[in-house]
């Protein structure tokens, strides 16, 4: 199924093929992240945090239902790789501040 992103999510999406520099630059300076009970903030932290997480294992993230809530985006995307439970849907929350990402949760 194709969705409809709003160009920043979409970017997101994409940069999370290549590396933890093009994925923070989908973000605000000051922005927040939210990823297993870690909280990232800046982009700098952003970097680090999904350098690590794409060293530890290799995935495809694929965008399979949005839900417009206001303030927030609701992105759920399946994971599919070669860590523990895969595949597996995942709960992104985006929130946007213009065309780059202020927020950033990701729950199961």
């Amino acid at each position: 199924m194709l969705l409809s992103l709003p160009k920043p999510i979409a970017a997101y999406f994409a940069a999370d093929t290549a590396d933890g520099a093009a994925v923070a630059q989908c973000f605000t300076f000051d922005a927040v992240v939210i990823d297993e009970k870690r909280t990232h903030r800046g982009r700098e932290a952003i970097a680090r945090w999904k350098t690590e997480a794409s060293a530890k294992f290799d995935y495809v993230s694929e965008p399979v239902a949005l839900d417009d809530q206001g303030d927030r985006t609701i992105v759920t995307a399946r994971l599919t790789g070669n860590f523990p439970g895969s595949p597996l849907n995942l709960r992104f929350a985006f929130t946007l501040a213009g065309d780059a990402i202020a927020r950033l949760e990701i729950a199961p």
